[in-house]
């Protein structure tokens, strides 16, 4: 059973990279950066192999009920803010200092929490909540490539993130399981996006990209669409298999093994002051997760 965990675990986290290397290389180094197409299309291609592993029996899932399907439209909404916006934060910044900025999204979260439900603040939690802001807030600072656009994506993005986080566990209507919940949530996508693609300009845009007919381009979309289900499929094995607290922590190196092999790949400009950011933030991510852990103990 346990060599059974650390496999899923480790299958997410190879998917986890993966799937953030590629986005990353079709939206920076091909420089596709026509949003409302790109995760339209990959919010078509996880719409259409969820269906159809639905039913072929592959995974399971009931019906959804208008119902259900409508009192989770909040939801929906707030996942395509996180993709597009998240998207557009992607193409200008690099990996770890995206990373950086998304795990501000906890604070975003904890303030909903403590507005809305009044909950009790343990010490360390505080610490690592004020880790993570103070590393976002300093970070475009000391940025050497720092885009101003892509930076406002990423707030965009961080509290859609907290947002969405809060929404899922605290209002998600009981019928609907994670499969169901992210079927929803790829359909609305697509509609929204097939809408917004014209008066965004991203589809006349993108029938000028000079990358249009290349065999790299073509297989960097298809591969996208691919591993973003096969991240789906992953995260909710690997939360079937493990507590919360757990599934955070494989998340947690996930994203800290994506950004040390990012450098290898993608050229990245990097200082010691917005390393030491970097470093502080996940610093208090671990925080976050070890005082989750304490709590629930």
């Amino acid at each position: 059973m346990q060599w059974r965990r650390h496999s899923a675990g480790l299958a997410f986290s190879c998917v986890f990279v993966v799937s953030y290397f590629t986005n990353k290389f079709v939206l920076s180094v091909l420089n596709f950066t026509y949003p409302t197409l790109f995760q339209g299309w990959q919010t078509f291609i996880g719409a259409v192999l969820l269906l159809l592993s639905g039913k072929l029996g592959w995974v399971e899932m009931s019906r959804i009920t208008r119902s259900a399907a409508l009192s989770w439209l909040p939801g929906s909404l707030l996942f395509v803010g996180n993709i597009y916006a998240g998207s557009r934060a992607l193409s200008r910044i690099d990996i770890p200092f995206f990373f950086t900025l998304q795990n501000s999204s906890h604070v975003v979260s904890f303030i909903i929490m403590k507005v809305v439900h009044r909950e009790k603040v343990q010490r360390l939690k505080l610490v690592s909540m004020c880790l993570m802001l103070l590393s976002a807030i300093n970070l475009p600072r000391w940025d050497p490539q720092f885009d101003y656009g892509g930076y406002l994506w990423a707030v965009a993005h961080l509290f859609c993130v907290g947002a969405y986080r809060v929404f899922q566990v605290h209002y998600q209507p009981s019928t609907l399981s994670d499969l169901e919940q992210q079927c929803i949530n790829y359909l609305f996508s697509v509609l929204l996006l097939a809408i917004a693609a014209h008066p965004t300009g991203d589809l006349l845009g993108a029938l000028e990209f000079p990358s249009l007919q290349s065999h790299t381009f073509h297989c960097g979309c298809c591969a996208s669409g691919l591993l973003g289900f096969l991240l789906l499929l992953a995260t909710v094995r690997l939360k079937s298999g493990l507590s919360l607290e757990h599934f955070r922590v494989w998340i947690f190196l996930s994203k800290v093994t994506a950004m040390c092999l990012s450098p290898l790949i993608f050229y990245m400009d990097i200082n010691a002051p917005s390393l030491t950011c970097v470093l502080l933030s996940h610093v208090g991510e671990a925080l976050l997760v070890y005082s989750d852990r304490e709590s629930q103990s």
